[in-house]
């Protein structure tokens, strides 16, 4: 049941990384730790880089491999949900970590392999 197609992530990847630049002064984030603000501003320039780096449609330079795009973003699920632990953030803060983390998780695990176009 895997349905997020190589297009349909790539359309979500540039609002997520502005998302992640914006959201943290639209919540406040940062009461119980400074660095709860600085580490989702941090992930979306890095987010927004990766993106136009990477080798899918809207990809402006399109010299990353789209798989290694994918393991990024797996690799800051688990960030995402560690950090709230690890920095102790609290209430909004953490919240804010644990729901993005499960998001980005069930986004990657539910990306539709793409179909090799060499016959068997």
């Amino acid at each position: 049941m895997k349905f997020i197609t190589k297009r349909i992530h790539a359309f979500l990847d540039y609002p997520v990384a502005i998302a992640l630049i914006v959201l943290p002064f639209l919540l406040g984030l940062g009461t119980s730790n400074p660095i709860a603000q600085y580490l989702s501003i941090a992930t979306g320039v890095a987010a927004f880089v990766l993106t136009l780096l990477t080798d899918h449609h809207l990809g402006a330079f399109r010299v990353i491999p789209y798989k290694f795009h994918l393991i990024v973003d797996f690799a800051v699920a688990i960030v995402f949900l560690v950090a709230p632990f690890i920095f102790a953030f609290e209430g909004l803060d953490a919240y804010y970590y644990w729901v993005l983390g499960a998001t980005v998780l069930v986004v990657v695990s539910l990306h539709k392999p793409e179909e090799s176009l060499t016959a068997a």
